[in-house]
């Protein structure tokens, strides 16, 4: 079995870790610029409980949809994993089918795409490149918010 079916074969829960593997919590973050998770959450990820790590990846599922909601809409989601599964990029199919755009736009990096390929629907009139930018930077806003409002004393 090579590599490749290896990791398609490993199913994701809402409990699986959302490392990106680019932790910027090591360079002295407070939130991960990849995973949008508090510094003790990366630290601690593996001594917490399915239910601990189930309330981290439903925290950062409600940021996600709230900041793709209103650009995005997924027309066929069966689609959308087959192609997310056939361009072998990762993606928690756990969680509602409107986070994996980010995923989606994560792993294209400065790729042009054709979003109705994957069965989504874009409701901006913007480049694809910019408006990534903007779901990225209001993604980190409302965790670094949260982290704030929760956490700093």
């Amino acid at each position: 079995m090579s590599n490749y079916c290896i990791i398609q074969s490993m199913k994701k829960n809402k409990a699986s870790t959302p490392c990106l593997g680019i932790c910027s919590t090591t360079y002295g973050d407070n939130v991960c610029k990849g995973c949008k998770r508090f510094v003790h959450e990366v630290i601690n990820w593996n001594k917490y409980a399915i239910s601990e790590k189930e309330l981290v990846n439903q925290r950062l599922e409600k940021f996600k949809l709230t900041v793709l909601d209103d650009r995005f809409s997924i027309t066929n989601a069966e689609l959308l994993a087959a192609r997310l599964n056939e361009k072998g990029i990762n993606f928690n199919d756990s969680l509602d089918p409107m986070t994996w755009i980010f995923d989606l736009l994560r792993a294209a990096g400065s790729q042009e795409l054709d979003l109705s390929q994957f069965g989504i629907l874009c409701h901006v009139d913007s480049d694809l490149a910019d408006l990534k930018d903007q779901i990225y930077s209001e993604f980190l806003e409302l965790s670094e918010a949260h982290y704030e409002r929760y956490f700093l004393t």
